[in-house]
């Protein structure tokens, strides 16, 4: 029997080892190439296309505009220059197209306000990626306060991935919760949705007369080279209701795209920003 007891026990050692490992060990793993890979994602110029929508709540559309940047590498970051502006906005029962940057300070009342707002604070200058880091729990200092849980795999264009699910530690705080897709060779994101952990609290809706319904946002990383991931689209739709008179509905949509590896002599071309949606 010594021999067959030390063959299963063999065989449990080898199964402990093959085991998935658990929801902090793989975030940790994606912390750790966060980190690390800041300057690996330096290594590109791309596009970035952003789309900013304001309705009324019934439905009609207010404003939208239609921005796009190249993306270049900086010591600290990235620099953005910024390519082309258009939209529309609606004024006295008539929409007004513009094209290049709208009047200072967001012109055209209180949608132009919004939508610039929304177009230069989604993304920040000294991020690595391109996107606000402040939207991610996914680096090291980001982590800290997030309880993370193993929710299963699945396959994502052929590759594995583990599904992992985040709610704040603190369950009285109010912060990002949802669930991430993180690939299981390279323990880098694939997907990551988000919601408001909690609803905002009475006191700020009663007496402030805020809130925002619905807010989260949904973004897909896209595999450049190994180990090399980046968002390449990020978008959410929200009602945002502040202040007893702001009541609108918005949309924003982000897209990175034309990625090339920056080099001295290397020359990009771009065309002219795509109008906005009917």
């Amino acid at each position: 029997m010594r021999p067959v007891l030390a063959f299963f026990m063999l065989l449990g050692v080898a199964a402990a080892r093959t085991s998935a490992p658990t929801a902090a060990e793989i975030m940790q793993k994606v912390a750790e190439n966060q980190d690390r890979g800041q300057k690996e994602r330096l290594a590109y110029v791309y596009e970035e296309h952003i789309d900013v929508i304001t309705r009324h709540t019934n439905g009609k559309l207010a404003r939208e505009e239609v921005t796009d940047y190249l993306v270049t590498p900086t010591a600290k970051g990235v620099n953005k220059k910024q390519l082309a502006v258009k939209g529309r906005y609606l004024k006295k029962g008539q929409y007004q197209s513009f094209a290049g940057d709208p009047v200072p300070g967001g012109g055209e009342g209180l949608d132009g306000s919004i939508v610039e707002s929304f177009r230069h604070d989604l993304t920040e200058d000294d991020s690595k990626d391109g996107l606000g880091k402040d939207l991610f729990p996914l680096s090291t200092e980001e982590q800290k306060d997030l309880r993370f849980e193993l929710a299963g795999e699945q396959m994502v264009s052929g590759r594995k991935a583990y599904r992992i699910r985040f709610t704040p530690a603190d369950r009285n705080e109010l912060t990002w919760a949802g669930e991430a897709l993180i690939d299981e060779e390279e323990f880098q994101p694939v997907s990551v949705y988000t919601r408001l952990s909690r609803r905002m609290p009475f006191a700020v809706r009663a007496l402030l007369g805020t809130d925002v319904p619905g807010l989260g946002f949904n973004t897909q990383y896209k595999r450049l080279d190994k180990d090399v991931w980046f968002p390449v689209s990020f978008g959410t739709e929200f009602r945002l209701h502040a202040v007893f008179f702001i009541n609108r509905i918005i949309t924003v949509s982000m897209e990175n795209r034309n990625f090339k590896r920056a080099s001295v002599d290397s020359r990009i071309e771009y065309g002219e920003a795509a109008p906005p949606s009917q």
